[in-house]
């Protein structure tokens, strides 16, 4: 079993020693581990002889109605995960430990924080790009590994790493999905069994848009638009669907194979999330296989 670290100096000790034996992957994580997150963990111990993984529900990237209190947990089980997959140690804080009395410096991200998840979930990024900071900060790892389901997210933290001069190399992995197409997400346990037959939603606008756009469809708006459709088709809710150059997060005038679908809709109380290249086949062919 990994050994398991509460406090933010025991987490510096620790990576500190790792790196004197080679470099440190680290894979950050809000816990409630699933394969999607093991296929990081697997991908870090391809380029790094230690890994660590942070498990943190982090409460600065939660807005006010959001389901931080609810978000779900298992220790436990994470630790479980992490041990099958050959992590060296995790670190799971509690919220004081990240956040003690007094803190008052954030990391304020910019323009790829602005649409999207950016527009409608307000702080969000303000409060991830401060963990991680934190936690590149206390780690000095080589090389941090996130999944390409959360891109906004990924982008976001490149150019955070670039912009503040982190020696830590942010590393995006193909999205994870079920055998159906769903994106694995922690927040997929919310979902009942009926909702769970239809959150394949995003994962159908996305193989139809994609299709339409083979066919040789460019114009932006009829995109979104055939995309917002099959999400509502079945009963789900769009946040927003949104076409977005993959390098600015800009909506382009026509889209392009590079172009990305961004997607988020709720399905009952549960928020969904995905993205895709339009150009990108193989992902629609070859859902559930671990990237």
């Amino acid at each position: 079993m990994p050994a398991l670290i509460r406090t933010a100096k025991e987490f510096r000790d620790a990576c500190a020693e790792a790196r004197r034996d080679g470099p440190l992957a680290l894979v950050p994580t809000m816990g409630f581990l699933h394969e999607g997150h093991v296929s990081l963990m697997r991908a870090a111990a391809q380029r790094a002889p230690t890994v660590a993984v942070s498990i943190f529900v982090n409460p600065t990237q939660f807005g006010p109605k959001e389901d931080l209190a609810s978000y779900p947990r298992d220790l436990d089980g994470d630790l479980a995960r992490c041990d099958a997959a050959g992590v060296a140690f995790v670190f799971a804080p509690e919220a004081a430990e990240m956040y003690p009395p007094g803190f008052q410096t954030f990391v304020e991200p910019g323009a790829l924080a602005e649409p999207l998840d950016g527009q409608k979930r307000p702080g969000h990024f303000r409060g991830v790009c401060t963990v991680v900071a934190k936690l590149f900060a206390l780690s000095r790892a080589d090389a941090a590994l996130f999944g390409e389901k959360d891109f906004q997210q990924l982008a976001v933290l490149r150019q955070m790493a670039r912009d503040l001069s982190f020696a830590t190399e942010v590393i995006g992995r193909p999205t994870v999905r079920e055998a159906d197409g769903l994106a694995m997400s922690s927040r997929n346990a919310y979902l009942s069994p009926e909702e769970r037959a239809r959150a394949v939603a995003l994962f159908a606008a996305l193989g139809a848009v994609r299709t339409r756009f083979a066919e040789g469809a460019r114009e932006v708006a009829d995109l979104e638009k055939l995309a917002a459709q099959t999400v509502e088709a079945r009963g789900l809710r769009v946040d927003y669907a949104e076409l977005r150059n993959p390098q600015d997060l800009v909506r382009p005038a026509q889209a392009d194979a590079s172009t990305r679908l961004f997607l988020a809709a709720f399905l009952g109380k549960t928020r969904l999330i995905d993205n895709g290249a339009l150009g990108d086949r193989l992902e629609a062919r070859a859902a559930g296989e671990a990237g």
